[in-house]
């Protein structure tokens, strides 16, 4: 099993900046890719990006530029630092772990609110 936990939201003004983490904890040897995703009220879930376990990161076009995922060096943390908020990146965030073997795991979110 892997369990994931997410911190570090809250509510900031639109041009300011914001770093969420995942803690991972469990079997986190079998994690192969973090990815993080988002909810704004009304609408699907969209995937924000994600870094794989050789750290190769890839963004959503709507937040290339902006947002930056990284990971502490014992690969237990996944960060997403963003930068140059909108409002439009009001939405609760979710990490997810892709797992070998297993069905992906999924954190409970945290909320981030960009005030205009």
């Amino acid at each position: 099993q892997v369990q994931l936990v997410e911190s570090g939201g809250g509510l900031v003004q639109a041009g300011g900046s914001l770093r969420l983490s995942c803690a991972a904890s469990g079997s986190t040897s079998r994690i192969t890719a973090t990815a993080w995703y988002r909810q704004a009220p009304g609408k699907q879930r969209e995937w924000v990006g994600d870094i794989t376990r050789s750290g190769i990161t890839a963004y959503a076009d709507a937040v290339k530029g902006r947002f930056t995922i990284s990971r502490d060096s014992a690969e237990s943390t996944v960060y997403l630092q963003m930068n140059s908020l909108k409002p439009e990146d009001t939405a609760v965030y979710y990490c997810n772990a892709a797992i070998s073997a297993w069905p992906n795991a999924w954190g409970q979110g945290t909320q981030v609110t960009v005030s205009s």
